[in-house]
């Protein structure tokens, strides 16, 4: 599994096995991406290894860093404190994302009122689990 931000400046790749994958309709990653709604999947830490440039960090609140590239601006992952087992990976970062589709939805009770995606997948009103 490989991945790359916009202008190819940062890049990943791994072999480890997805935990999860899903949409996040909450607040931050709306304002953090600018978009509507936006896709991650979880990746063990150690199980990623970065290439090019070192991704850029933004510390968004004490428990939370998130990745991007410093030449593009492309969001790359998302790192929680709460969650030391896997990193967050954006799904549009990947060279395929139609290769992991989303299986759940995430604070769902935050999305945008004009968006209804139309498909059968459980909706959580905060995590999942």
């Amino acid at each position: 599994m490989k991945g790359h931000c916009h202008c190819g400046a940062v890049h990943w790749q791994s072999e480890g096995k997805v935990a999860w994958s899903c949409y996040c309709h909450c607040a931050d990653c709306r304002r953090n991406c600018a978009a509507p709604v936006t896709a991650f999947f979880g990746l063990p830490h150690d199980s990623v290894q970065w290439g090019g440039d070192a991704p850029r960090i933004y510390r968004s609140s004490d428990r939370v860093e998130r990745l991007f590239c410093g030449t593009c601006g492309t969001q790359m992952a998302y790192r929680n404190a709460d969650d030391p087992v896997n990193i967050h990976l954006y799904t549009a970062t990947l060279e395929d994302p139609s290769s992991l589709p989303p299986r759940f939805h995430v604070f769902h009770s935050a999305r945008l009122p004009w968006l209804e995606l139309q498909d059968d997948l459980p909706r959580f009103d905060r995590t999942a689990g």
